[in-house]
């Protein structure tokens, strides 16, 4: 009886999972996703929002690239390799189809383009919506992060303000080899919501709350990144770079500390999950260092990359013009040292990285400082 019992409750609470995870899933795919960009970083997250069968509602600016979306399938000048369902498309270049038509706005446009992109529109526009920022960057002249800006325009609150980080390359998602994302937000319920939206086969997500060290960390590590790829055009070696590396992450680690930001010291944990009895993760290890080690080494990255012409010689201006893409790091620099101003902490690296850039500095000379202040 007592066996018999016990069956029928198991079969109840099952039948009542099964509810709740069908209700769950209906109500995850009845939310609807606007992606507000059409770079590299843009197209990648469309991706992965369109291989878990949501429709999105997709802003781009250029006009030939939705043109060329509709008729092909894919994005003419970014990631050109990846297959939309163009059935899952609804695309404009009008930025306030895409706002007021989505629940959730995932923006992914450079930070020296926010400006310019969103400032007149009303803010009734953005009332009851959630941002996921993919934005790299502090905007240029403000020095704000982007959750900032949106607050002093629109009155935008954090608690509907998100960010999604790395490590992660674009180009990488594209080929579906396996990646991290991090989704950060201070509501950690809603944070962990909207990571199931970008879970698939060849992406992981971890969750955090840390929304604006998360970022700080990302706008610092772009900087790291362009002096990584100095090192290389200045022919300095592996055993360098990985001093290098080491101790801009040393130097990350001191700044964030200067604005009370936590969690960036590898191999400390607050204990383990009580149900997966897993370590609970520490943001140092990926979202922090792992981060810097990606956009530092790979050939993937723009920053490394527009680095390493700078390196080699190019003017900025030039190194631009060859790149084609925004390289955040460039714009950050500037941001950076404005801000440390106030700040005070101790970034050699970084201030040097911005010297270069901004005051004429000879990249070689540069890095002759940067020698005497590794330890």
């Amino acid at each position: 009886m007592q066996g018999s019992f016990l069956f029928w409750k198991n079969a109840e609470s099952s039948f009542l999972s099964l509810i709740f995870e069908i209700l769950f899933k209906n109500l995850i795919m009845s939310l609807q996703f606007g992606i507000i960009g059409g770079g590299s970083w843009a197209t990648a997250l469309a991706k992965i929002l369109t291989d878990n069968k949501h429709p999105i509602n997709w802003w781009i600016r250029n006009t030939e690239i939705i043109q060329n979306l509709q008729k092909r399938g894919n994005n003419l000048h970014y990631l050109s390799s990846v297959d939309f369902n163009t059935g899952l498309l609804s695309l404009t270049d009008d930025i306030g189809v895409v706002i007021k038509n989505s629940d959730i706005l995932v923006m992914a446009i450079p930070s020296a383009y926010v400006e310019q992109s969103i400032s007149t529109l009303p803010a009734e526009i953005w009332k009851n919506k959630r941002v996921v920022s993919a934005v790299k960057g502090l905007l240029p002249g403000k020095n704000v992060l982007l959750n900032e800006f949106l607050l002093q325009q629109f009155q935008f609150p954090l608690e509907n303000y998100f960010a999604v980080l790395g490590p992660c390359h674009a180009e990488e998602v594209a080929s579906e080899k396996l990646s991290y994302l991090t989704i950060s937000g201070i509501d950690l319920i809603k944070a962990s919501e909207i990571a199931t939206h970008f879970n698939t086969e060849y992406i992981n997500t971890i969750v955090n709350p840390d929304i604006l060290g998360v970022q700080y960390a990302a706008v610092l590590k772009n900087i790291y990144a362009l002096g990584a790829g100095m090192a290389h055009g200045l022919d300095y070696g592996d055993n360098f770079l990985s001093v290098y590396i080491a101790n801009a992450a040393d130097e990350m680690a001191g700044f964030l500390k200067k604005f009370g930001f936590k969690h960036i010291v590898v191999g400390e944990h607050s204990g383990e999950d009580p149900y997966t009895h897993r370590k609970t993760p520490n943001y140092a290890a990926s979202v922090y260092l792992g981060d810097l080690l990606v956009t530092c080494y790979s050939l993937f990255s723009r920053n490394r990359t527009f680095g390493s012409m700078i390196g080699k010689g190019y003017s900025v201006k030039a190194a631009q013009l060859e790149l084609n893409m925004v390289a955040e790091g460039y714009n950050a620099s500037k941001c950076i040292y404005n801000i440390n101003q106030s700040v005070n902490a101790a970034i050699p690296i970084a201030e040097t990285v911005y010297k270069i850039l901004w005051e004429n500095v000879k990249a070689s000379d540069g890095f002759k400082h940067i020698e005497q202040c590794l330890v």
